[in-house]
């Protein structure tokens, strides 16, 4: 993963999931686990490789490397236990993308699969996030599940606090996988407790002896973040940009009716801006995106 991330100058990752599949009324998902049981189902196998498929298409044509994450952003021990669903659906998620990998001709090798995991409680609400020994007690089964079933990597997405972003470091750090720590900010680029960004990274940084191949923000648009005025430290370990397609707050998107989303163009030239002036290497989307967003982040690489 370090050499993937030290040999290219862009890398791809996949735009939204859950949201394509909510609006598409083709499957109903799981009222605490999302999408994740989909994988059980012949429909919503189908509907999830067709999403994951189309992202792929995106990469290769391009010849940029892929990463794909696990749907399982809310498959912790604590949820998977209350719906009584099987208790290895973290593995057999693993298992379904590395059946759609396979496919993937001779570019394969460039594809990348990462283990999702999110904060145990409302990603918008840092009150209600753990402490560092919760977070690291808390997430260990489900990290150790994940790399049961093989993943590349780990990512931790849309966490609110760095409390919990530091146990859950430590918890991925003894597992001996690379990974991600990706923080949901406000539009004044702090994490939602309030951390400033710099502050955020070195606090996680110190706190283990295996660093995080970097850090990412997601669930946020790219104008967030301020990059003129961050510090030029952050983008020493700020690696990826995971984007909504909307400015508007968190608080106006929370179920929204309707799709909100600026116009690709607009989102796709921050975005990479942060690629080719600030060095944010892992670029994709969140919330409201789709294969347009991809296809205009690529679409001088061809």
């Amino acid at each position: 993963m370090q050499q993937l991330l030290n040999d290219h100058k862009l890398v791809l990752m996949e735009a939204a999931i859950v949201e394509l599949l909510r609006r598409s009324g083709e499957v109903e998902l799981h009222t605490r686990l999302v999408n994740a049981p989909l994988i059980y189902e012949a429909t919503g196998r189908e509907a999830l490789r067709r999403i994951y498929q189309s992202y792929i298409n995106i990469a290769q044509r391009a010849q940029v490397p892929f990463l794909m994450c696990t749907p399982t952003w809310r498959t912790n021990l604590a949820r998977v236990e209350e719906t009584k669903i099987q208790s290895s659906i973290n593995r057999d998620a693993v298992h379904f993308l590395k059946e759609i990998r396979a496919s993937g001709g001779n570019d394969r090798e460039n594809i990348k699969i990462g283990g999702l995991i999110g904060c145990k409680n409302d990603c918008y609400q840092p009150r209600e996030a753990l402490s560092k020994l919760e977070a690291e007690q808390f997430h260990t089964w489900q990290i150790s599940q994940l790399k049961q079933g093989g993943v590349d990597f780990i990512i931790a997405e849309t966490l609110p606090s760095v409390e919990e972003a530091i146990g859950i470091a430590r918890a991925i750090e003894r597992s001996g996988l690379p990974y991600f720590i990706s923080f949901v900010i406000s539009r004044d680029g702090r994490v939602l407790d309030g951390s400033d960004l710099r502050m955020a990274i070195k606090r996680v940084d110190a706190s283990t002896k295996r660093q995080a191949l970097g850090f990412m923000v997601n669930c946020a648009y790219p104008s967030f973040l301020c990059a003129a005025s961050q510090p030029p430290e952050v983008f020493q370990r700020l690696v990826g940009y995971l984007a909504n397609a909307s400015s508007k707050d968190h608080c106006d998107l929370e179920g929204a009716q309707e799709l909100l989303m600026e116009t690709v163009s607009d989102w796709g030239d921050i975005m990479l801006d942060l690629n080719r002036n600030y060095g944010v290497k892992v670029v994709g989307g969140c919330c409201g995106t789709n294969e347009q967003h991809l296809n205009y982040l690529v679409s001088d690489q061809r």
